[in-house]
C-alpha cells in the first residue's frame, strides 16, 4: 500500500505515492490542498486494442474540472464514451494516459485495491440498473454499500438516507417489492452512504417509468446538495440536462468525439 502526501507546487496540486505500510488507505496521512476544485481531469486519453493491433480511441479530454459541491450534467449520444468517463474517474477503468485528480488524490496511479478503497470512500456511483442485491431488503442494501469502507455500518445514517428518499417506510421490502423508482431511490441512499465527496450517476433515469423520472432527478439532486456532495450526471436526455446551471456537451470536451463530428460534416 501506498502513503500519499498532497503539495502544491506552482500553484498546483500534486499526490506523490511512497510505497510502504499495510494497513491500506485508512492510515494514510493526507495534506489537504486548499482547493474549491473536487475534480481534475488532464490530458486524459482511453482507447482500447483492436485485434489487428490498431488502437480504437474513446476519449481525449485535455482539461476538465469539477468543483466542491458544484452539480454537472454532460451529455451525449449513446455510444460517445460518457459511461467510459464515469468509469475512469470512478477508478473502475483505468485510462490509457493523463490524469484523474479527485479531492487532491491522482487516481489512476493507484493499484485496483487501492482504487477500490478509495472509491467506497469518497465516491457514490449510481447505476443504471441499480445494481441492488435482490435477497437483502432495501435497509441491508444500504448498510452492506457501508461495509466496504469500513468493517461497520451506520444503521442510523441509513435509515436516515432512505428517509430523505421517500423509502422510510419501505426500508424491509427486498427489490422485488419496490417499484422501479423506488429501486433506483434505494440506490441513490446508497450511493451517499459512506459520505462520499463526489458521486457519479449515470443514465440515472433511463429504466425509470416516466411518471417517476422527475422524483429520481429531484431527490437525487435534493439529497447531493443537502449532503454538500459534488454531482456529476450523464444522460442523453434533454429534458433532464435542461434543469441544471452547468451543461457540458461530450462532443466540447472530448476531442475524440469532435473530431469524429468534424469529419461527418
Amino acid at each position: 500500500m501506498g502513503i500519499f502526501l498532497q503539495v502544491a507546487r506552482d500553484g498546483e496540486s500534486r499526490c506523490e505515492v511512497v510505497r510502504g505500510g499495510a494497513h491500506g488507505l485508512t492510515n494514510l496521512h493526507t495534506w489537504s490542498i486548499l482547493s474549491s476544485t473536487m475534480l481534475e481531469i488532464k490530458n486524459l486519453k482511453k482507447s482500447y486494442l483492436l485485434p489487428d493491433g490498431g488502437d480504437l480511441p474513446i476519449l481525449d479530454i485535455p482539461k476538465w474540472t469539477v468543483d466542491a459541491g458544484e452539480q454537472v450534467v454532460v451529455v451525449g449520444a449513446s455510444g460517445c464514451g460518457k459511461t467510459t468517463l464515469l468509469h475512469i474517474i470512478a477508478g473502475i477503468l483505468r485510462p490509457t494516459s493523463g490524469h484523474v485528480l479527485i479531492d487532491g488524490w491522482d487516481t489512476p496511479i493507484l493499484t485496483e485495491a487501492e482504487r477500490d478503497q478509495f472509491r467506497a470512500r469518497r465516491i457514490g456511483y449510481v447505476f443504471q440498473t441499480f445494481n441492488l442485491l435482490q435477497g437483502f431488503t432495501a435497509l441491508e442494501n444500504v448498510m452492506i454499500g457501508m461495509t466496504f469502507a469500513s468493517s461497520r455500518s451506520d444503521k442510523n445514517r441509513a435509515k436516515d438516507l432512505l428517509d430523505k428518499v421517500g423509502l422510510g417506510h419501505r426500508l424491509h421490502h427486498k427489490p422485488a417489492q419496490l417499484s422501479v423508482g423506488e429501486q433506483q431511490r434505494v440506490s441513490v441512499a446508497r450511493a451517499l452512504a459512506n459520505k462520499p465527496k463526489l458521486v457519479l450517476a449515470d443514465e440515472p433515469t433511463a429504466n425509470v417509468d416516466v411518471g417517476n423520472q422527475q422524483q429520481v432527478i429531484d431527490m437525487l439532486r435534493n439529497t447531493c446538495q443537502e449532503e454538500e456532495v459534488a454531482l456529476i450526471l450523464v444522460t442523453h436526455a434533454p429534458e433532464v440536462a435542461k434543469q441544471f446551471a452547468r451543461v457540458d456537451r461530450l462532443t466540447e470536451i472530448n476531442l475524440t468525439v469532435a473530431q469524429k463530428v468534424a469529419q461527418s460534416v
